[in-house]
């Protein structure tokens, strides 16, 4: 066998490329369909399952074979971005699985033929328990695409294994967009992903309740020290019914030793305090609080509310444990 020569492409090398450039053509058309003819029934169906969500209904996916690999990939996506939504085997479903079936549910039903056997037998009660039913199918004038609310046509001129896929997709992410859904849902949703930790918030991660060094404004210099080493976070508040007055870091004592000696034990600590000190909201991201920390060279910001009542503290130790970057 003579060596291949540079620029000689293998049968199976073209064959994938081929198969590439089908799936691209397909999904191409499939956009232009979107921006055409399927515009309104794909809206129609986006309007079907934020309908849905605002009722506590859930999206049901349904699909043989193949098609049901792809069901189950589509209802993960709707899940990950905030539409409850599962799949149903149509074979097991008519062997007790139907009853998984809510009223207000929207039922996705996959099939290429449109005349699937098991999704047919479906049909009489998604119909009978009030269900709207999307389907995708490549023949709309089939049972299943007659029976459908909404009927989205996924034909193409050649197989494109994607398709379904891709149409499954731009359906959670249209649904997505209406809902205002963010990356904070997101990350909400997933909170053991990287994308998850960098979009972590600072209520995620601060410390509170009894973790939280206080003391009040009258409080004597020897307590505010025992107060700031026994919580460890090199910072405490300094409250009055709940609310911030200030706060006192390491630095602020050490300054203040520096400059009275030991005539800084007779002080308190409102005498102390940093009465504007640099505070953050528990709803910030966590990369937020990161950023305000090593831009002013601190390690410890405290997290109030609008009416400035305490709810935490965020150490940067707390922070170099997360993916944030």
């Amino acid at each position: 066998m003579s060596p291949s020569k540079p620029g000689d492409r293998e049968p199976e090398a073209l064959g994938a490329a081929d198969l590439v450039r089908t799936e691209a053509a397909a999904l191409s058309a499939l956009a232009a369909r979107l921006e055409g003819p399927m515009a309104r029934p794909f809206g129609c169906a986006v309007d079907l399952i934020l309908r849905c969500g605002e009722q506590n209904g859930r999206v049901v996916l349904t699909g043989m074979g193949k098609s049901g690999i792809i069901a189950q990939k589509i209802a993960a996506t709707l899940s990950s971005t905030g539409s409850p939504a599962l799949f149903l085997h149509p074979a097991e479903a008519v062997h007790g699985d139907l009853g998984v079936l809510m009223p207000g549910d929207v039922v996705v039903a996959l099939s290429a033929s449109g005349e699937t056997e098991e999704i047919l037998r479906l049909l009489a009660t998604v119909k009978r328990k009030g269900d709207a039913l999307v389907s995708f199918c490549c023949n709309l004038q089939s049972t299943l695409a007659a029976a459908s609310d909404v009927a989205l046509d996924c034909s193409v001129e050649r197989e494109a294994c994607g398709l379904n896929l891709a149409l499954g997709d731009a359906l959670a992410v249209a649904v997505s967009l209406r809902k205002g859904f963010r990356a904070e849902d997101f990350a909400e949703l997933h909170p053991g992903g990287k994308l998850g930790k960098q979009l972590a918030l600072v209520r995620d991660l601060m410390h509170t309740g009894g973790d939280v060094p206080v003391v009040a404004i009258s409080t004597p210099m020897a307590d505010v020290i025992f107060e700031m080493s026994s919580k460890k976070l090199g910072i405490t508040t300094v409250q009055e019914d709940g609310h911030l007055c200030g706060v006192i870091s390491d630095g602020d004592l050490r300054r203040l030793l520096e400059r009275e000696g030991g005539a800084a034990l007779s002080r308190t600590a409102g005498d102390a305090m940093n009465r504007n000190p640099q505070t953050i909201a528990a709803h910030e991201l966590a990369a937020r609080a990161l950023a305000i920390l090593e831009e002013r060279k601190i390690t410890s910001l405290v997290v109030v509310d609008a009416a400035q009542t305490v709810e935490g503290i965020v150490h940067l130790h707390d922070l170099w444990g997360v993916e944030l970057i």
